[in-house]
């Protein structure tokens, strides 16, 4: 069926009246620069009113990185973060990079080889008990704890490289 007044196909009435057509949900202008400028779907246009305005149908712009890697690597050629070092100064030492299947039992095995092993902890999260990837052990001595770096860091345990170092006193770890 075809209106009388503008020559195109009757698409229903709405409430208020007027008939609804498609590209003209805001009452806006009919012309096709207009239409290009508003956002088309829903996510558009709640993207654009948090964005300032602008059409989310353009392209992102690239986030800048301040560590100059680049925008994003392939997950299997991620680059190695280093750890930051820290000065053995006790007995206590964290290991990262560790296998979420990895027990403390596994760690006390592990660190008995190079020295007395007082506590072995898997930091794990308190929902489900599942490892974050991170530990940390308790040396007798602090002597033993840097022969612990000297000998584990870097060697492959579960097929993962460990991280050891001296763990952070806790009026670091607050700051």
């Amino acid at each position: 069926m075809r209106s009388q007044s503008s020559g195109r196909p009757s698409r229903g009435r709405s409430r208020g009246g007027r008939s609804r057509s498609r590209g003209n949900y805001n009452g806006g202008p009919r012309n096709e620069t207009a239409r290009a400028a508003t956002p088309k779907t829903f996510w558009q246009r709640v993207a654009a009113f948090f964005s300032g305005g602008e059409s989310s149908t353009k392209p992102a712009p690239e986030r800048q990185r301040t560590n100059g890697s680049s925008p994003r690597p392939e997950a299997g050629n991620r680059p190695q973060r280093r750890p930051e070092n820290v000065e053995v100064t006790s007995g206590r030492l964290y290991v990262g990079n560790l296998s979420f299947d990895a027990t403390e039992s596994d760690l006390f095995e592990l660190f008995n080889g190079v020295g007395v092993v007082q506590t072995a902890e898997v930091v794990t999260y308190k929902h489900n008990q599942r490892s974050k990837g991170f530990a940390f052990v308790q040396m007798q001595t602090t002597e033993e704890a840097q022969r612990a770096v000297k000998e584990l860091h870097d060697k492959d345990f579960m097929a993962r490289k460990l991280v050891v170092s001296g763990a952070k006193s806790t009026e670091h770890a607050r700051d």
